[in-house]
């Protein structure tokens, strides 16, 4: 088997020790310098109508030193009042100018320092609102699908599970780069920044209350580590695995993998088939995309189908499921269809496509 010294890895566990933290999707994202500037802007604009009202009735009030209010007057007046501070060398007089400071300049004052108080605030308590977030996000979170390693075998391998139904909410990504995981979020998935050879950074991602795993990863020998450590953590649910090296999918599959993908090989197949017959290739193409053209979908045999034979049922029937085995559809042992048996069959995309219920994992070899 064909993996990297155990130092390499520990080298990665370091350096993903105190990283690992959950990022929720965010519906809305502005930077913080454009939300500064903008209340910034909002506290101006209340700053300046406050001197210009002030200012046009200038003489309702009076000033100590000269007894006359200018527009500077008016922008002095303005700042200490709105700021609270209020020095009483400026005053309103007139009965019209002490109702516009009841009726206006004070409703003035409070959006400004809502304004400003705001911002303040609103910095104190994201921290708060965010563990609030993420507490109700835990305690809802069921049967969901976690995949490890947010690159180009993850994001496909999501795309084609949301393309049958699965929701973006029941989807928890997991990678130890939090630039990766920016990324996922604004795709709108639920992120978790860490290794996730760690049991603790799996928790976070609820891999104990999964329904299925994939694993993504880059390196085979991280695959391995983590096939093991979220079985260890979660006995029921199905993982599926990808490695680089053929060689390698014995071990997944010891590990705890139900099902193992070998990238290199896979797409190696596939172009020598596309070589041989290249309507072939395009054909098998388009059944690994999920959502358009011809897809490969797993079914119950209905009780219109039991007792007939694969071939006389409506759809075209690749393969049969019957416990733990897959039957060819021209296995002598199928015989006629069961009201327990699986079809695996080919169809023809529709958008309302739903996810095809659970089936029991395959015998690991």
């Amino acid at each position: 088997m064909k993996l990297p010294g155990h130092d390499a890895i520990a080298r990665q566990a370091d350096e993903h020790l105190v990283t690992h933290r959950v990022k929720l999707p965010k519906k809305v994202v502005e930077r913080p310098i454009q939300q500064v500037l903008r209340r910034l802007l909002m506290a101006l604009l209340v700053l300046a109508a406050t001197a210009l009202i002030v200012w046009i009735d200038r003489d309702g009030y009076n000033d100590n030193s000269d007894g006359s209010v200018d527009f500077l007057d008016a922008a002095y007046y303005a700042t200490v009042t709105l700021s609270t501070t209020g020095y009483g060398d400026i005053a309103p007089v007139s009965d019209g100018a002490r109702l516009t400071n009841i009726l206006v300049i004070t409703p003035l004052r409070v959006v400004f320092l809502i304004i400003l108080v705001g911002t303040t605030l609103e910095v104190l308590t994201e921290r708060t609102r965010e563990e609030w977030r993420q507490n109700r996000w835990r305690s809802t979170l069921r049967d969901h699908t976690v995949v490890i390693g947010f690159g180009t075998k993850g994001r496909s391998a999501i795309q084609t599970v949301c393309a049958t139904g699965l929701k973006q909410e029941q989807v928890v990504v997991v990678d130890p780069s939090a630039k990766v995981i920016e990324a996922a979020t604004a795709d709108g998935f639920a992120g978790v920044v860490g290794d996730a050879t760690r049991s603790e950074v799996l928790v976070r991602a609820e891999v104990q209350r999964a329904r299925q795993i994939i694993i993504a990863t880059q390196r085979d020998d991280t695959a391995v580590l983590v096939t093991l450590t979220a079985r260890q953590l979660n006995r029921g649910a199905k993982i599926v695995a990808a490695v680089r090296e053929e060689e390698n999918a014995p071990l997944l599959k010891q590990s705890g993998a139900d099902a193992v993908i070998t990238s290199a090989s896979a797409a190696g197949r596939l172009l020598g088939l596309s070589v041989l017959s290249p309507a072939a290739g395009m054909v098998m193409e388009d059944l690994i995309q999920q959502g358009s053209g011809l897809d490969m979908v797993e079914r119950p045999v209905i009780k219109a189908e039991v007792g007939k034979k694969p071939r006389e049922t409506d759809d075209l029937v690749v393969s049969v499921v019957r416990g733990h085995r897959v039957l060819g559809y021209d296995d002598p042992a199928v015989g006629t269809l069961q009201l327990t048996d699986r079809l695996i069959t080919i169809v023809r995309a529709s958008p309302g496509a739903q996810i095809a219920p659970d089936v029991r994992p395959m015998p690991r070899q």
